[in-house]
């Protein structure tokens, strides 16, 4: 018997939490599932395989996994009678083979750098008897796994990670500690594998990394960001996108290249964390307030009508009403479409978790809901901007709450919803880049109708 025949014919699910490189590992684990011959499912009780693909940026997601691992003791036998679970991402990293002091019934750890070794683990969970932990958190020595096989959410975009981990050791984050050092693919695996996907069809591709800014200073002694921009530009792919965006590194090369790249979209997550300058400090962020509205500016010359949407931290420890109040002019002054806004989590391990902090959390929880207010009369603002306007949707499929209208985005990231015209069937739209005039701005989405149904680009 080969060494994973074992899994054929199993049934399997994976659950992810957390960023965009977790999606992409996610669809890589499902990718080589069904290579080894799984057969994906959509409930936890129909699955013989449950792999948690993790987060441990916020104190949320370790509950959150905790939880959803604890449930599954809970359900009817597996099909095959036996149910193996898997935990893998920045959670299996941190804490290796101690996560079975929380999740009692794991069998499987793997770490970021282990996805390919996943087949193998499983192999051996089933071959032994429960109660069994088998783990491999290795990172040394080991290349990017982008090779292995990867089952994409949707046909049309694709994630292409081009650097993983971090040398910037924010002190309140632990992605350097899990996920390692700053360490980029080659340029021409990158390049290649976008002209590959543009070939098949793919019209949006996602550049991934923990600050791709850096992308290439490992191997070429500098960044070499902007020169790959221009390269992916080649390809033929419709559109192109970026993320995470360290401020501090945001050339201006980089944002020359974004300029002069037309398949680039105008939209760019550019994280500031806080709009004190004593904060940034204390955070390790490497720039001020004054440098990241530099960046903000030239990036509005640079690029006319770019959408920028940021990250914000309240409640770090020793944030005063004085520096909040900085990181809400600073909202103002930039106009962000959108944040992501956090209430500070302690994370083990990290500078920040050991600064003491007499603010109280109804004080924190008051500055949140301030900026979440001011947040959202922002995004509300900047949506106005498109009234009336006719906006490029690529269209991604038909709406959860209403068959009857179809979704997708614009090329500023914004969702766009518009009523499926009549004897048209919504499947046959997705993928497609379609116009639309919009009709009604609200504060998360544009709503309008489509205005060339004969013309699919």
């Amino acid at each position: 018997m080969g060494r994973w025949d074992m899994l054929v014919g199993k049934t399997y699910l994976v659950r992810t939490f957390g960023c965009q490189m977790n999606l992409h590992d996610s669809e890589r684990v499902s990718g080589l599932l069904d290579a080894c011959g799984c057969i994906a499912v959509e409930q936890a009780a129909e699955a013989d395989i449950v792999v948690f693909m993790t987060c441990s940026v916020r104190e949320k997601a370790d509950t959150h996994l905790y939880g959803e691992a604890s449930n599954l003791v809970r359900l009817p036998k597996a099909p095959s009678g036996r149910r193996v679970v898997a935990v893998g991402g920045c959670i299996a990293q941190r804490d290796g083979e101690q996560l079975s002091a929380h999740i009692p019934n794991v069998d499987v750890v793997f770490g970021t750098s282990a996805i390919a070794s996943l087949p193998g683990l499983l192999c051996d969970a089933l071959s032994c008897e429960e109660g069994s932990v088998f783990v491999d958190t290795l990172e040394e020595g080991r290349d990017f796994s982008c090779e292995l096989p990867s089952r994409r959410a949707q046909s049309f975009h694709a994630w292409v990670p081009i650097m993983t981990g971090c040398n910037n050791f924010c002190t309140y984050c632990i992605v350097p500690y899990v996920r390692g050092r700053e360490k980029s693919r080659v340029f021409d695996r990158v390049v290649e594998e976008c002209e590959r996907l543009s070939s098949e069809g793919v019209r949006e591709i996602t550049l991934l990394g923990q600050n791709v800014n850096s992308y290439g200073r490992d191997l070429y002694g500098s960044p070499r960001f902007a020169d790959l921009l221009r390269a992916v530009g080649q390809t033929g792919v419709d559109r192109i996108r970026f993320t995470s965006s360290n401020p501090k590194d945001l050339s201006a090369e980089t944002i020359c290249a974004m300029a002069e790249t037309p398949n680039v979209m105008p939209h760019l997550h550019l994280a500031v964390q806080s709009g004190s300058t004593r904060v940034l400090r204390a955070m390790n962020r490497s720039y001020t307030r004054e440098e990241y509205l530099e960046v903000v500016r030239k990036l509005k010359l640079a690029v006319p009508g770019i959408a920028l949407t940021t990250d914000i931290i309240v409640g770090f420890p020793g944030e005063t009403e004085e520096d909040f109040e900085e990181t809400l002019s600073l909202v103002r002054e930039v106009g962000f479409s959108s944040a992501y806004t956090f209430i500070y989590s302690k994370r083990p391990g990290t500078p920040a978790a050991k600064i003491d902090d007499p603010t109280s959390r109804e004080t924190i929880q008051g500055r949140f809901d301030r900026l979440a207010a001011l947040v959202e009369e922002c995004a509300f603002d900047a949506n106005q901007i498109d009234l009336g306007k006719s906006v490029e949707v690529l269209v991604e499929g038909c709406s959860k709450k209403d068959s009857s209208v179809m979704v997708g985005h614009s090329p500023k990231n914004q969702t766009v919803l518009f009523a499926l015209p009549k004897g048209v069937e919504g499947d046959s739209l997705v993928g497609e880049m379609r116009q639309v005039e919009v009709e009604e701005a609200r504060t998360w989405y544009l709503r309008g109708r489509l205005v060339d149904e004969g013309r699919p680009r």
